[in-house]
């Protein structure tokens, strides 16, 4: 089932009025008996109350020097991934915290990573103007990607990881040049898109692998990415507000505020474990978490020292991932026991 259908449900209970009878006129002697009145209409459902989640910190991972930049779960949910303003991507058990491997080859730092499809390969977009495609259990680089000229700042695979697509700063900014998105495959670049006037910030596949979504420091916008139905956009922008967008028709159906978002490049995303969520950071050194629907603040996490620029979500357990910069250069893994324990006993119990 789409995690999202029936997102812009706007239906509402049915009003039905009351019914009301007259009485029974006098029957003649001998006459039919008069069929029964209809029984009394049963009273609306009362309206569903939503469960807030209930996150709370499990571990701290240390062990970045400078600036975290991404923090990304594997598809099979068992390793996470992080990189930073250090030329070196950390793979870490979510579960324990504890530090598996580094991986070192880049010779600048690091501002974005993507896993492969069957959780094997790691790409990572270098300052150093180049990608790596990392094969995890070894620590070894699979593949090195070199086109851009500049800084590449933000990748991801496709849903089969047959494409990764790149964004970057590529040529003079003084002459203008419009900066360029990078498709490759085999190692190859297959398309150019020059997309945009200054250093794109994200890049996203939907489902089908047909669209591709970008953004890019010439806009308000700072972040972008698709549902996981592919039906709907989610954007994050230095005016203190992530919205949810139906591209299809150019209209904003949801606005999610209450955090700060004034200078740094923050990252937002979906969570449908456990209930629908849009989880976010923030400048004022927390996470955000909003009911996808009804747009509520429903938790805010607390704990980092810094301003919170990564977070992700867990594929099948109620956990989120996040990372913050100078002052606090930490990872932090919180969960929603709670509520994994009742999906646990449900399971169970079927």
């Amino acid at each position: 089932m789409d995690p999202l259908a029936g997102l812009m449900d706007d239906s509402s209970d049915d009003d039905n009025a009351s019914q009301t009878t007259e009485d029974d006129p006098q029957v003649p002697e001998h006459a039919p008996a008069p069929p029964a009145p209809p029984a009394p209409l049963a009273p609306p459902p009362a309206p569903s109350i939503r469960e807030k989640p209930h996150y709370e910190q499990r571990h701290t991972l240390n062990g970045h020097t400078k600036s975290i930049s991404a923090v990304k779960f594997s598809p099979d949910g068992t390793l996470l991934a992080s990189c930073g303003a250090e030329n070196i991507v950390k793979i870490w058990s979510p579960f324990t915290g504890e530090l598996i491997r580094n991986l070192t080859g880049h010779t600048a730092g690091l501002s974005d990573i993507s896993w492969s499809s069957d959780s094997v390969y790691l790409a990572s977009a270098s300052d150093d103007n180049t990608i790596r495609i990392w094969e995890v259990d070894t620590g070894l680089t699979h593949k090195l990607l070199k086109g851009h000229t500049k800084w590449v700042f933000c990748l991801n695979y496709n849903s089969t990881s047959t494409l990764l697509v790149s964004g970057a700063c590529d040529g003079d900014i003084q002459d203008m040049e419009c900066q360029k998105s990078l498709t490759w495959m085999s190692g190859k670049c297959v398309k150019t898109i020059h997309a945009h006037l200054d250093y794109v910030t994200a890049v996203h596949f939907n489902r089908d692998s047909d669209l591709i979504v970008s953004c890019a420091l010439d806009g308000l916008i700072q972040q972008v990415q698709f549902s996981p139905n592919s039906k709907y956009i989610l954007s994050t922008a230095h005016d203190s507000a992530i919205r949810l967008w139906d591209y299809n028709n150019h209209r904003c159906l949801k606005t999610y505020s209450g955090h700060l978002n004034t200078k740094y490049c923050i990252s937002a995303c979906f969570s449908v474990t456990g209930g629908k969520w849009i989880i976010g950071g923030s400048e004022d050194h927390k996470v955000y978490i909003w009911d996808l629907q009804t747009r509520e603040i429903v938790q805010v996490l607390e704990g980092h020292q810094d301003v919170v620029v990564a977070v992700a979500t867990h594929p099948s357990q109620n956990m989120i991932a996040t990372g913050s910069i100078d002052a606090d250069l930490s990872i932090r893994i919180w969960e929603d026991l709670s509520r994994q324990g009742q999906q646990a006993h449900a399971s169970t119990s079927s």
